[in-house]
C-alpha cells in the first residue's frame, strides 16, 4: 500500500525510506571508506566498488557490469533505441534519467545552490561535482599509477589511458575513440555543423567546451592558477601544461630520432618534420604548411595585418610572440646564457643561434647550389640570389629589393640618417 509523503506530495510504498531524502539522514555506512547511504541496497551497490566484482554482461559485446540497469542501459548503445523525448524541443533520450537533467535547459530554474561560492545549478549532481572544486577531494584512486580523480568517471575515463582501449569507431573515415562523447564530437569535423554561437562576437562552434573556452576570450577571465608560480591561466588544460615546465616531465619520445616532448600534440606536430607532409595551402599565394597555424600567420603577410602592440612605444606586430620578445629590448632582461662562453641573450632563438657560432653547424642547405646556412632565414635570404625576386620597394625612388634589411639601408641614403 503506497502512503503520500506530507513534504513532496508523492505517493511511496517505503515512506520511511523515502523521508531520508528529506531529512538527509544517512544510516548505512561502509565498513571500508565510511561513505554513508541512505539505502541499505545503496550500500550494497557501493561495496561493489571495492570488490572490482561485476556480475552483468552484455550478450552483444561481452562488456562486463556492477549494476542489472547499467548493463539495460548499455544495451541501448547497440539497439540506438530512445524512447524518453523532450515535450519542448522533441530531443530523444535513452535514459528517464537524461531526459530529467535536460528539461531545466528549457527552464533555466536552478534551484541547487552551493553553500561556498552561491552559484546555482540545475541538477543536485552538478551541485555535487562542482562542491568538490573547493574541497580538492579526490577519493577514487588509479590502482596502476596512483592518480587520484575526484569523480568515478574521470577514474574510468583515465583507466583507458593505460589499457588503449578505443571501442568507438567512426563510420566515416574509422577512427576509434576511448569515450562516446569524444566519438560525437568528431563526427562534427565530417558534418561541419557548429550550433553553439557566442553572444558577443556570433562565431559559432561545434561543441559548448569549445564555445566556453572562447567565452574567456571576450571576458579576459583566467580561472586557473599555477600553485608555484601563481601565473593564471583561461583553461584548465592550459594549467596542466604548464606545469610540465616547473617539472620538466616529458613523457611523449619521438620513435625516430628519439626527442623527447611534455604534449603528445608537440610530438604530432614534430613528427610532421620526418614525413615532410604540408597539407595546409595558402589561397592566395598556394604556399603550403604543415600546420593551420602556420597558415593563419601566413595569411597576415598578405593582409598586413598587426594586431599586437607594444604599450610603451606603441611598435605594432603580427605576432604576439614577436612582442615579447620586443618588450625584453625595454626591459634590458636576457635569461638565456650559453653555456659555452656565458653570454646572455633575451630570448632562446637567439641564444640557438649564437651556439652554432661554437659548434661551426649549418643545417640549413640550398636546393639549387647547396650552400649551406646556420639560420633558415639567411637560407631564405639566399634563394632569392636564385629567383631574382625584389618584393620590397623604396617608396622615393621605387628601386627595388630582395630583402627588408637592405630596403632600410639604402633609405638612409634618401635621409642621410647614419645607420
Amino acid at each position: 500500500m503506497s502512503v503520500r509523503c506530507k513534504v513532496c506530495q508523492k505517493m511511496y510504498r517505503n515512506l520511511r525510506a523515502h523521508m531520508r531524502v528529506h531529512t538527509g539522514e544517512k544510516p548505512f555506512e561502509c565498513a571500508i571508506c565510511y561513505m554513508k547511504f541512505t539505502l541499505q541496497g545503496n550500500l550494497k551497490t557501493h561495496h561493489l566498488t571495492h570488490t572490482g566484482e561485476k556480475p552483468f554482461e552484455c550478450a552483444i559485446c561481452y562488456m562486463k557490469f556492477t549494476l542489472q540497469g547499467n548493463l539495460k542501459t548499455h544495451h541501448l548503445t547497440h539497439t540506438g533505441e530512445k524512447s524518453f523525448e523532450c515535450a519542448i524541443c522533441y530531443k530523444k533520450f535513452a535514459r528517464q534519467s537524461n531526459l530529467k537533467k535536460h528539461l531545466p535547459t528549457h527552464t533555466s530554474e536552478k534551484s541547487f545552490e552551493c553553500t561556498i561560492c552561491l552559484k546555482k545549478f540545475a541538477h543536485p549532481t552538478t551541485l555535487k561535482r562542482h562542491v568538490l572544486t573547493h574541497t580538492g577531494e579526490k577519493l577514487f584512486e588509479c590502482t596502476i599509477c596512483f592518480k587520484k580523480f575526484a569523480l568515478q568517471c574521470n577514474l574510468k575515463t583515465h583507466l583507458l589511458i593505460h589499457t588503449g582501449e578505443k571501442s568507438f569507431e567512426c563510420a566515416i573515415c574509422y577512427k576509434k575513440f576511448a569515450r562516446q562523447s569524444n566519438l560525437k564530437t568528431h563526427l562534427l569535423t565530417h558534418t561541419g555543423e557548429k550550433s553553439f554561437e557566442c553572444t558577443v562576437c556570433h562565431k559559432k562552434f561545434a561543441c559548448t567546451s569549445h564555445l566556453k573556452s572562447h567565452v574567456l576570450t571576450h571576458t579576459g577571465e583566467k580561472p586557473f592558477e599555477c600553485a608555484i608560480c601563481y601565473m593564471k591561466f583561461a583553461q584548465q588544460g592550459n594549467l596542466k601544461t604548464h606545469h610540465l615546465t616547473h617539472t620538466g616531465e616529458k613523457s611523449f619520445e619521438c620513435a625516430i630520432c628519439y626527442k623527447k616532448f611534455a604534449r603528445q600534440s608537440n610530438l604530432k606536430t614534430h613528427l610532421l618534420t620526418h614525413t615532410g607532409e604540408k597539407s595546409v595551402e595558402c589561397a592566395i599565394c598556394y604556399m603550403k604548411f604543415t600546420l593551420q597555424g602556420n597558415l593563419k600567420t601566413h595569411h597576415l603577410t598578405h593582409t598586413g595585418e598587426k594586431p599586437f602592440e607594444c604599450a610603451i612605444c606603441y611598435m605594432k606586430f603580427t605576432l604576439q610572440g614577436n612582442l615579447k620578445t620586443h618588450h625584453l629590448t625595454h626591459t634590458g632582461e636576457k635569461s638565456f646564457e650559453c653555456t659555452v662562453c656565458h653570454k646572455k641573450f633575451a630570448c632562446t632563438s637567439h641564444l640557438k643561434s649564437h651556439v652554432l657560432t661554437h659548434t661551426g653547424e649549418k643545417p640549413f642547405e640550398c636546393a639549387i647550389c647547396f650552400k649551406k646556412f646556420a639560420l633558415q632565414g639567411n637560407l631564405k635570404t639566399h634563394l632569392l640570389t636564385h629567383t631574382g625576386e625584389k618584393s620590397f620597394e623604396c617608396t622615393i625612388c621605387l628601386k627595388k629589393f630582395a630583402h627588408p634589411t637592405t630596403l632600410k639601408r639604402h633609405v638612409l641614403t634618401h635621409t642621410g640618417e647614419k645607420f
